[in-house]
């Protein structure tokens, strides 16, 4: 779930900036740009741990403006099918519920839900209710991913409750 990797990233600088401060406004700009963001490819990117290396700067036609390459390390999420994660509810409808694990949601449908949780649309709020224990808004379960699809800047799953030790806790 969660990796340390070696990125890239390109930056670029207003020459107002250029100067004894630059290499630390570079870092900041770079933490701004990519720290909470998500490529289909590495996942959401949480914190950058380090810069390794900002690569020369090259002056870009026409606009002034400079461009550098930097690499870092960044903690990053990528989930996987088969993974065992916490989750918290953050919606229940009649289809199943929403749950957030960080920065991914997870859909958790009503056919991979126990058969003893019935649906109240009735109660306020919604929720799913078996004759110990409810899934409603706020609640925190324990979730198993059987299923991720990745676009060019987020990342969805599917979850199930129906194996053991899977539900709320």
């Amino acid at each position: 779930m969660f990796f340390l990797q070696e990125l890239e990233h390109r930056t670029e600088l207003h020459p107002s900036y250029f100067g004894p401060s630059m290499i630390e406004f570079l870092d900041q700009k770079l933490r701004d740009d990519v720290e909470g963001t998500c490529t289909g490819r590495y996942g959401y990117i949480i914190k950058v741990i380090g810069i390794k290396e900002v690569g020369q700067g090259k002056v870009m036609p026409g606009t002034g403006l400079a461009q550098f390459t930097s690499t870092y390390q960044a903690i990053v999420l990528r989930p996987f099918k088969g993974e065992v994660v916490d989750a918290k509810i953050t919606n229940v409808n009649k289809m199943g519920f929403f749950a957030e694990v960080g920065p991914l949601n997870v859909f958790v449908s009503s056919h991979l839900i126990p058969i003893e949780y019935k649906f109240q649309p009735e109660s306020n709020p919604p929720e799913f209710v078996s004759a110990h224990d409810n899934l409603v808004k706020g609640r925190k379960v324990r979730l198993k991913i059987v299923g991720t699809r990745v676009d060019a800047n987020e990342i969805f799953a599917i979850g199930t409750m129906k194996e053991d030790y899977l539900g709320p806790f």
